[in-house]
């Protein structure tokens, strides 16, 4: 019912406009046709109705462009939730692997080379994390430079 609140409004005051009406002896559509006989020898008429035209036009055009940024706000917002859950989610599994890497430091004669490559896909995963969580535009080229191996963030590739 909230979202049809203007339609609510506009249905009472046809109403009212109807039942005044009614009981005053009072016609809006003759006196709108008095009025714009009272202008014809102006002819202000032909402006009313021009104005009407592109009153009506400009209200569709309005409307259009608040239901197209509402769906935007929403995708963001949606965005954003589905960013900060994949962070936290990304950053438990990160953390539960330092667990391996404290394994792997302790067991004698485990290659440090491996440790070493282990740092850096940690830390690449790490920077890519925040490089997605910190995108101020959402789409979709923004994305998917923001993750790409060698950007910004500094992406490293095992070699």
């Amino acid at each position: 019912m909230k979202q049809y609140r203007l339609t609510w409004i506009g249905l009472g005051i046809s109403i009212l406009v109807g039942v005044l009406s009614y009981l005053i002896d009072l016609d809006p559509f003759d006196r709108l046709v008095d009025f714009f006989a009272s202008v014809e020898k102006y002819e202000l008429d032909e402006i009313f109705i021009g104005v009407v035209i592109f009153l009506a036009f400009l209200a569709a055009d309005l409307l259009i462009q608040q239901r197209k940024e509402k769906v935007e706000r929403e995708k963001s917002r949606i965005y954003r939730a589905m960013i900060t859950s994949s962070h936290h989610i990304l950053n438990n599994f990160l953390n539960q692997m330092q667990l391996f890497k404290m394994t792997a430091e302790s067991t004698p004669g485990f290659d440090p080379e491996v440790l070493e490559l282990y740092n850096r896909i940690i830390d690449d995963a790490s920077q890519q994390i925040d490089a997605l969580s910190s995108l101020t535009e959402i789409s979709e080229e923004a994305i998917r430079k923001s993750v790409m191996p060698g950007s910004d963030h500094g992406g490293c590739q095992p070699s």
